[in-house]
């Protein structure tokens, strides 16, 4: 199904839009997605928008989309159990938010020491990525298309430096995913709230640091107010690709055409979200440095122990779920390749060309 989802979709764009589905042959649909995120981030739930005016344009307003940020049809982490339910269509959100009802639904956002944005993509659409994905959504009542990637993230919001892996014993961490049962082997007490309700768990002293994306979004919600020191890289999300999952009842109701409208529309918004945030996070991040925030890197005695328990978790996991096992043999083979590849061109080329723009 996937495989003709196209993430430099623009080229087929027209032939879909120019003209427009034939009426005779198309009903009118009318759909509501629920997003798991707030409006305020105009990248990210602006995703959605663009999505839906983009379906909108390629079927002559026949296919409709209504869009619902976090909260406003169900709470932003709840969007799985809406689309199970029936209670919407679709929904826009991060497979990670899930790993509760199973760690594989992880790896199809973001995993320590994952893959970057092109590598995530070269996976799914050729090396079994997508499949699996699949299967596993199939057994929830849903379909995922590939929808959103903000590429590689930041490492977070802190109140207090962090100068060795005695400073996250303890520490009240908001994040998601994977990356939770990373951070409480290394001593920290990771908690996962939805984006609305980090500011606020902040302020109050419920958590202690929080990560959320990247510059951009931060600055929005306006974390350095409150946790000035900022961390780089958040080396559990190399990329994070978000999902369009579709109630199956829904998909199977859809004519072939209007399928691959969404996974086209999927495909260009993916692109988009990742061009507006290249865009504007460097700009963001100047900013908020001007402002008070302290940029710090991790100590490499945290990212030395990561590294190593990330792998021991990914075994244990494997050895518990035989899911998980088949997406990390894939995965982690897939990806050390990959990292091999890109050291011989892609890093050996950013290593000098970045260093020499900023001495320049």
């Amino acid at each position: 199904m996937h495989r003709r989802l196209l993430l430099g979709a623009a080229t087929a764009a027209p032939a879909l839009a120019t003209p427009a589905l034939a009426q005779s042959q198309t009903p009118e649909i009318r759909w509501r997605l629920t997003s798991s995120f707030p409006k305020n981030l105009d990248i990210l739930y602006g995703g959605s928008e663009a999505l839906a005016r983009r379906v909108a344009q390629m079927t002559d307003n026949r296919f409709q989309i209504r869009c619902f940020a976090a909260g406003e049809v169900v709470p932003a982490l709840q969007v799985l159990d809406a689309l199970q339910a029936g209670t919407v269509e679709c929904g826009q959100t991060a497979s990670l938010y899930y790993v509760g009802k199973d760690p594989t639904f992880a790896a199809f956002t973001a995993i320590p020491f994952g893959m970057n944005m092109r590598q995530m993509s070269a996976w799914l659409r050729h090396g079994g990525g997508n499949e699996i994905a699949a299967e596993l959504y199939r057994d929830y009542n849903v379909v995922g298309i590939p929808f959103g990637d903000t590429g590689v993230q930041m490492g977070g919001w802190f109140r207090k430096e962090i100068r060795s892996l005695d400073d996250l014993s303890g520490l009240k961490f908001r994040i998601s995913g994977f990356a939770g049962h990373l951070f409480a082997r290394l001593g920290a007490a990771p908690t996962q709230i939805a984006g609305p309700d980090i500011y606020p768990s902040l302020e109050r002293g419920t958590i202690d640091a929080a990560e959320w994306i990247g510059p951009y979004d931060d600055e929005k919600l306006g974390f350095a107010r409150i946790a000035r020191y900022y961390y780089a890289p958040g080396f559990w999300e190399g990329s994070s690709r978000g999902v369009l999952m579709i109630n199956q009842r829904a998909w199977d109701s859809l004519p072939e055409a209007y399928r691959a409208v969404l996974e086209v529309a999927c495909g260009e918004a993916t692109m988009e979200m990742m061009a507006r945030y290249d865009e504007g996070n460097p700009k963001a991040l100047r900013r908020l440095v001007a402002a008070g925030a302290q940029l710090r890197a991790w100590p490499r005695e945290i990212l030395q122990a990561a590294w190593r328990n990330s792998l021991e978790l990914y075994e244990e996991t494997s050895a518990q779920n035989p899911r998980f096992r088949r997406m990390w043999t894939s995965y982690r083979a897939f990806r050390d390749e990959q990292f091999q590849w890109f050291r011989v061109a892609e890093n050996a080329y950013e290593t000098f060309a970045f260093a020499a723009a900023a001495r320049s």
